[in-house]
């Protein structure tokens, strides 16, 4: 029995993998991890598909110094630069999503954190997306505080996303006004308000597949059942615009070992999917079974109706994901 299959087993069985075993599937080959980690997939989640929107509410100017983003102050891109998006147009492009059969809907907005009155303009946003439509609603505000993420989730909050982006380790080498601790405290701040949260990172910024793993692993210890993995798009105008683009095979790999670290989450290809030649069409074969359609926050994205399709003829159903 390979390494791989003793580990497929041993996940089947309920039992989680170690660091050393995770590390071990990435010189297993591709075909039969993607296989195995796919057949995991089907074992915990069967042929559920949680596919959401967003909606970049607020952008441009951001005070942190991230060097993959386009929207940071410190880096010039010439992203659009705008204030808090009104509730109503907010609510509108809710329902949009809702008319296009996407079950859940997200708010993102730029900066360190919001104000608490920028937080109540959005908890009247989310008053309205819940009134108007039947949207689950997500919110993306940066590091707030257990206080702001219970008025929000009065508001009609169900989950919070917030990235870790990276492993501990390689953390101050993607940004050094917050820290990762910065990124966990909001984390378990969201959870302490009763949230669910989806928090995930991006692949390419110059990490090892250790630090994959270890960030894996910490979400794992966090609870996380939602985990975005972004695929770093090289923007002009930042520090990481030169960095060589991840290879189709490189993401099916990392997607692969994430289904085996984390059997039962929402694996969900986010940013950069539309890199990809096939628009993650493998991925989903390799262990995914979550995505963010529709535009990015400023980079287009895969269009609802093209993903639908693709997702019917995978078999998948569009259906939440566990909290």
């Amino acid at each position: 029995m390979t390494d791989m299959q003793r580990a497929k087993e041993k996940v089947l069985a309920g039992e989680p993998i170690t660091r050393q075993e995770a590390l071990r599937l990435y010189g297993q080959p591709l075909g039969e991890l993607c296989e195995a980690a796919d057949e995991i997939r089907r074992h915990f989640c069967s042929n559920g598909f949680d596919l959401c929107t967003i909606i970049n509410g607020k952008s441009g100017q951001c005070s942190e110094n991230c060097r993959f983003c386009a929207q940071s102050a410190h880096n010039h891109t010439g992203a659009a630069e705008y204030p808090l998006l009104p509730a109503g147009e907010i609510a509108a492009q809710a329902k949009e999503s809702e008319r296009q059969g996407v079950l859940r809907f997200s708010i993102v907005t730029s900066g360190r954190r919001l104000s608490d009155r920028e937080v109540e303009a959005m908890c009247e946003a989310v008053r309205q997306i819940r009134r108007e439509t039947s949207l689950s609603v997500c919110i993306s505000f940066g590091l707030l505080g257990e206080a702001q993420y219970r008025m929000l989730k009065e508001a009609g909050v169900s989950r919070v996303h917030n990235n870790l982006e990276t492993s501990r380790r390689n953390f101050p080498n993607i940004c050094t006004t917050h820290t990762f601790d910065d990124k966990v405290a909001a984390v378990r701040a969201a959870q302490a308000a009763g949230l669910s949260v989806c928090s995930g990172g991006i692949m390419g910024l110059g990490e090892t597949p250790e630090d994959r793993i270890d960030m894996a692993l910490t979400l794992r210890e966090l609870g996380i059942r939602s985990i975005p993995v972004n695929m770093l798009n090289p923007i002009p105008g930042t520090p990481f615009a030169q960095n060589e683009r991840l290879t189709a095979q490189e993401m099916r790999r990392i997607v692969a070992v994430y289904r085996f670290l984390l059997p039962e989450a929402s694996i969900r290809l986010a940013g950069g999917r539309g890199l990809l030649p096939d628009k993650g069409k493998s991925c989903f074969r390799s262990g995914a079974n979550a995505a963010i359609s529709g535009d990015m926050l400023t980079t287009a994205g895969i269009t609802v109706e093209t993903d639908k399709k693709l997702l019917e003829e995978l078999g998948f159903e569009v259906k939440y994901g566990r909290e």
